[in-house]
């Protein structure tokens, strides 16, 4: 009965109109001052942001439950969670990502880091960002949304920042200090925090005495520059075998082109190589594919299809051991290929 009930409820408050008739200002009246024009449609604007947050939660947690009772009694296909997609011309990526907002709320909800009552102070996006936030940002920006603050992603952005500048054990003690007192945005320190997260410990404690030594703003873009060049370095490093097969002291040749000043083109020299090995890899694998699919279409064609011979007699070299490219159009750059199999 009280399921009965409950349901009669819902369909009731269906059958009233959403409370969204705005008095909007008057876009030809001139009399009205910019910033009150402004004002006005932005409290329109946050309305429906909020509006939109609560439906998509909504929407999510429907669609929750009718998956989950499609994993429970269905195919183990999920088709009739895909059926009830296809009758509403929902995208799978749509109802995941709301599906994954609805799990964001519950979540918050349930951990006592957000009240109930203050999910109408963000907007979607904050919403979203702050699900993806530490829990101790996430403490911060409930207590703002708490006292009735309008929370939007650059604000749960900013507090996520200070968060770090203030926590990350990377950060020299320099630095810290002049995060507290203001000297030092945390705009600047969150995104060299997080490239320093990537580099192996020696690497790290390197950079960590070039901004102790001098913690200030260009530093910080620099040694952000920098720590991003190594983790580049160091990852295509691992994965070029005309490195790893010589036994290449990487972490030698790392501090030289640190010393010498010239990091950032060791860096992009090994990423080049790494991308030309794969494609080398790539590349074999395709000429391979094209052989195979040549030898197929010879032996299913004959004095018949001649323009099929003829489609089959141009490609086919491109499955020899020899190719030419010209480049551009122009017969002046001409590229020519060998491919040999060594077993």
């Amino acid at each position: 009965m009280e399921y009965n009930e409950s349901i009669n409820d819902i369909a009731a408050a269906l059958q009233q109109p959403a409370d969204l008739a705005f008095e909007l200002p008057d876009p030809e009246d001139e009399q009205i001052p910019e910033s009150d024009f402004q004002q006005q449609l932005d409290v329109a604007w946050q309305v429906c942001d909020r509006f939109d947050l609560q439906t998509e939660i909504w929407r999510g947690r429907i669609l929750r439950a009718i998956r989950d009772r499609e994993k429970k009694g269905g195919d183990g296909r999920g088709t009739g969670f895909l059926k009830w997609l296809k009758e509403r011309e929902i995208s799978k990526s749509q109802a995941y990502a709301w599906i994954q907002l609805a799990n964001s709320a519950d979540t918050l909800l349930e951990e006592g880091r957000l009240d109930p009552g203050s999910v109408n102070n963000f907007s979607k996006r904050a919403f979203v960002e702050t699900s993806k936030a530490s829990p101790e940002v996430q403490q911060m920006v409930s207590e703002a949304a708490q006292k009735g603050d309008r929370i939007t992603r650059r604000e749960v952005r900013q507090l996520s920042d200070e968060w770090t500048a203030m926590s990350s054990e990377l950060l020299p003690e320099p630095v810290k200090v002049k995060a507290a007192d203001n000297t030092l945005p945390p705009r600047y320190i969150a995104p060299l925090v997080k490239e320093l997260e990537k580099l192996p410990e020696p690497h790290q404690k390197y950079l960590q005495k070039e901004i102790a030594a001098n913690p200030d703003v260009d530093t910080l873009k620099q040694v952000t520059t920098e720590a991003r060049y190594l983790a580049k370095y160091l990852k295509s490093a691992a994965q070029v075998q005309a490195l790893t097969q010589a036994e290449v002291d990487i972490e030698t040749a790392l501090e030289e082109a640190q010393r010498v000043g010239c990091l950032s083109i060791a860096a992009d020299l090994v990423n080049q190589a790494s991308q030309m090995e794969q494609t080398i890899a790539k590349l074999y694998m395709t000429w391979k594919r094209i052989s195979n699919l040549a030898d197929r279409l010879y032996v299913d064609t004959g004095a018949s299809t001649p323009n099929l011979r003829s489609l089959l007699s141009n490609l086919e070299p491109l499955g020899g051991e020899i190719m030419e490219l010209q480049l551009s159009g122009t017969v002046e750059h001409t590229v020519r290929l060998q491919i040999q199999e060594i077993t």
